[in-house]
């Protein structure tokens, strides 16, 4: 093995099941970049990692602990997301009048305006790519991340989704 071929090995994939937590958080990595490239190219300048705390709001107003549950995520990575959408008037974080420390989120009217073009122009073509990125993906889950990781290095989402209409 040379020096080059050393240096551009991919170390992470080589570990196999040991590193599998490591390559999924890469790869949803790329996966939210990508993603977020494809947004901001049609005129929103929000990372996609938002669009999910978006998206629980658009279904009903919720606590800080609510939305974490539902999506899976820390309370404070909801707090400090929504703290930042609340800071593009995106969302309104309400203080609870007998419990302060009670916080209820909810789409503001322009949050509502971005979710409907989100949901119409901009969710059913990222979701056509990532299912074309993973489309008769079988066999050994390893072999299925290793085929995902190159279908995304010959067209990564962005370009995918550019092509495909809403």
């Amino acid at each position: 093995m040379t020096e080059q071929d050393t240096a551009t090995t991919d170390v992470v994939a080589t570990l196999g099941h040991l590193a599998l937590g490591t390559r999924l958080k890469r790869l949803g990595e790329r996966l939210q970049a990508e993603t977020t490239r494809f947004i901001q190219a049609q005129g929103v300048d929000l990372p996609s990692s938002w669009f999910p705390l978006l998206a629980a709001l658009d279904r009903r107003e919720s606590t800080v602990g609510e939305l974490a549950a539902a999506l899976g995520v820390s309370q404070p990575g909801v707090t400090r997301s929504a703290t930042n959408l609340a800071r593009l008037r995106l969302v309104e974080i309400a203080t609870g009048d007998t419990d302060r420390r009670r916080r209820t989120i909810r789409l503001t009217p322009e949050g509502a305006a971005l979710v409907e073009r989100a949901r119409a122009e901009l969710w059913p073509r990222i979701d056509a790519a990532v299912a074309d990125a993973c489309a008769g993906l079988d066999g050994p889950f390893l072999d299925q991340v290793g085929a995902l990781e190159r279908r995304l290095d010959e067209a990564p989402i962005d370009r995918r989704a550019a092509g495909s209409r809403p």
